[in-house]
């Protein structure tokens, strides 16, 4: 049972606490229809809906009305951003417990990003009173898949990031990399010429 309605009286089953409701100014011309407001996964099922009619002083029948199936999946996108810019995930729900991030470099592991009740950090940051966590001053190696989990660990939303540009690091990576290559090739110059004056 997920809601019933006795007049004024109302009575809501605990996992739908404070998000469903049957509109009074529908109820007044004859729609009971239920409104279920912060959609979770585990809301998909069936849903019927029935109404009390009394038959008699003594018994009282339940009179089917409709029912509807939900299916709840969670959103999906793709997202590019430039090195420095900022990313705005939208966490869709106060039910949101944690998010994990899954590099593009290491495709196999999982790292949490964020915990409700975590407090802001120098990049994080969760909107006082919106359902969102900027993760501010992109640098490359933030580009990867996002998920936001719900408190039983299920995908809410996934968000696939691409950074686009260069940061320092990357900047002086490079410059590490071409120069080590540099050295690499000045060393094998300098043996390569030791090596023809031996012979000579």
């Amino acid at each position: 049972m997920v809601f019933e309605q006795w007049g004024v009286r109302q009575w809501q089953a605990n996992e739908y606490k404070d998000r469903v409701q049957v509109p009074e100014e529908l109820l007044d011309s004859g729609d009971c229809s239920l409104v279920i407001r912060d959609v979770q996964m585990d809301d998909t099922g069936k849903y019927e809906s029935f109404m009390m009619v009394d038959r008699d002083r003594s018994r009282k029948t339940r009179v089917f009305i409709q029912g509807v199936k939900l299916s709840v999946t969670n959103h999906k996108s793709h997202e590019t951003r430039r090195v420095g810019g900022d990313l705005v995930l939208d966490l869709r729900t106060r039910l949101s417990e944690r998010v994990v991030f899954q590099s593009r470099e290491n495709s196999s592991a999982w790292t949490d990003v964020w915990m409700r009740n975590d407090k802001d950090g120098q990049r994080l940051e969760k909107h006082p009173i919106k359902e969102q966590l900027t993760i501010k001053n992109l640098k490359s190696s933030d580009a990867g898949t996002y998920q936001v989990l719900d408190e039983h660990g299920r995908a809410i939303s996934s968000v696939r990031l691409s950074v686009e540009g260069f940061s320092e690091t990357d900047v002086f990576r490079d410059a590490g990399v071409r120069s080590s290559s540099a050295s690499l090739l000045v060393c094998f110059a300098l043996v390569a010429s030791f090596h023809v004056q031996l012979q000579s």
